[in-house]
């Protein structure tokens, strides 16, 4: 395992304790490879400097039906990870002049239902919104509905399941979060809603006359040379080398985990690590917008002081830290066959990107932070 690795910029690694890059390539490897076993699915994993890979493989199978194998190239669905991507289109119509961030949602979207409060467009950027979850409609991977959801049922008549056994279209899911009430006022405190940021694709749609995966593509994705990256809003589409999704079950065996609803803007985005290189590129020398350092450094200011954590805030679909005394922009995602993180260190002009197709190993993300560690040790010649 560990194929395809890239030995890129070499001259940016202070090899602290190391005889030489090759081994921090070589102790990468093993660390993946102790949690991950050659014939199971697995991840993709790219580390990324001053828009270069100093790391870039693939570890396990990417199809056990075909036994392909994963090699760093294959495109993921990203799940949460996708919320940064949904954030960038809004603040680009908020440059645009289509959308005041401090405007209440229901001048864009009249036909929601009264919250009986003002909710504001930069309240469901930053979580502070009061809106729910997906608790309110269903049981889903998430975690079970609460008392006061919605009651949707399914089109047999039995309480309706989110994942991949009952369907809903796009517009018949936003009718459903049309009804949603406010989980709690807003501005109370922080309270992650992928309600919302479904919403906010609708918001994207509704004034640029483009749905969200449009609108990207012409001012993202296109203008970045990001080949391989979309909102991915069509469930019977082709995508050209798509890593599949798996579970483990308590026998050991595996079986397909992949969800059959296509709405966007919580999740939904597809993209692979040569696209998410040019992504963190950006962050470093901006090129989208009218002003693109203008729109980089709204991207990376939190929506509001309301903490997520204990010195943890959010922004645009990120949560702004620190680590080992760098700051710190990153989000995890997680649904049906998909967990993926990505992470910018942008005073070491770094970036992290993993990409897996089973939710089930739990060794996985020990294993990266293990990585994590030993580069940041060479990095900051801490070692």
């Amino acid at each position: 395992m560990g194929r395809l690795t890239t030995l890129c910029a070499l001259s940016f690694l202070v090899l602290s304790g190391w005889s030489n890059a090759k081994d921090l390539n070589k102790k990468i490897d093993a660390l993946m490879q102790s949690a991950i076993e050659a014939e199971t699915p697995g991840c993709n994993l790219g580390i990324m400097q001053k828009g270069e890979f100093l790391h870039k493989a693939g570890y396990g199978l990417a199809n056990l039906e075909l036994n392909v194998l994963l090699d760093g190239n294959q495109v993921h669905r990203m799940a949460s990870v996708s919320k940064q991507f949904t954030a960038m289109a809004v603040l680009m119509l908020v440059e645009q002049g289509k959308i005041d961030l401090d405007q209440d949602i229901h001048i864009y979207l009249p036909a929601l239902r009264d919250y009986g409060h003002t909710v504001t467009v930069r309240q469901m950027l930053g979580h502070t919104s009061g809106m729910g979850d997906y608790d309110l409609i269903a049981d889903s991977y998430e975690g079970s509905k609460t008392e006061n959801n919605t009651g949707l049922k399914s089109a047999a008549g039995g309480d309706f399941r989110l994942g991949n056994e009952d369907y809903l279209t796009i517009s018949e899911f936003y009718d459903v979060v049309k009804r949603v009430p406010l989980a709690m006022p807003p501005k109370q405190k922080f309270q992650y809603s992928n309600l919302a940021y479904f919403l906010l694709s609708m918001l994207v749609e509704e004034v640029s006359g483009q749905t969200l995966r449009e609108f990207s593509h012409q001012y993202v994705f296109k203008p970045l040379n990001m080949k391989h990256t979309f909102f991915s809003d069509n469930p019977v589409e082709i995508v050209k080398n798509r890593a599949y999704g798996y579970k483990q079950l308590e026998n050991g065996s595996y079986v397909t985990d992949m969800t059959n609803l296509f709405w966007v803007g919580d999740g939904g985005l597809h993209t692979n690590l040569d696209d998410l290189l040019r992504w963190s590129d950006n962050f470093l020398q901006p090129k989208i917008g009218k002003s693109p350092q203008t729109l980089i450094n709204a991207m990376n200011t939190p929506n509001s002081q309301l903490q997520a954590g204990e010195g943890v805030f959010y922004g645009n679909g990120q949560f702004i830290h620190t680590f080992k005394g760098f700051h710190a922009y990153s989000h995890s995602g997680g649904w049906l066959g998909t967990a993926t993180y990505f992470a910018r260190y942008p005073e070491l002009e770094l970036s992290f990107a993993m990409m897996c197709n089973d939710v089930s190993n739990d060794q996985v993300f020990e294993a990266f932070n293990e990585v994590r560690e030993a580069v940041f040790n060479i990095i900051t010649n801490t070692e």
